[in-house]
């Protein structure tokens, strides 16, 4: 068992982790793994969590946010980048099941933005291919190459 200085002592440095930068539950279970003892950063996450420091589904919409202000991402490369963050398989398919629309809209957008960067260098189909390699979805390419 550990001491409630203890306790106090490890949730800061877990704190001050967690709030430097948004973290999904496993990426804190790693950091702190061989530094925190087994049951100890259970409790801490558990208390984190209550807090809600610690909420996986909201660091899903906040990462799904960045990505679409910042970056030309697949679906399927979203998806990717957070199960990279040990985030759960479940979490994720109802995220994007429930964002689809939204989803679908920006992958069209972002594949529209490749292709017109390409478009000098490559030629109709290797865009095409390029971008399906990427994780986008044959019909989005298609609409996002109507007007290029």
């Amino acid at each position: 068992m550990y001491t409630v200085e203890e306790f106090d002592k490890e949730k800061t440095k877990v704190l001050k982790y967690v709030l430097y930068k948004k973290r999904s539950e496993n990426e804190i279970r790693r950091k702190f793994e061989n530094e925190i003892e087994e049951n100890l950063l259970e409790d801490i996450i558990e208390y984190l969590k209550e807090a809600k420091y610690i909420d996986d589904k909201e660091y899903i919409r906040k990462t799904v946010n960045n990505f679409m202000a910042l970056k030309n991402l697949s679906i399927r490369e979203i998806e990717y980048k957070l199960y990279s963050k040990g985030i759960k398989k479940e979490d994720i398919e109802e995220y994007i099941y429930q964002n689809k629309e939204e989803l679908k809209q920006y992958e069209i957008k972002s594949a529209r933005n490749i292709a017109n960067k390409k478009v000098s260098s490559l030629e109709l189909e290797e865009i095409k291919q390029y971008l399906m390699k990427k994780g986008y979805k044959r019909e989005n390419i298609d609409i996002a190459m109507e007007d290029i």
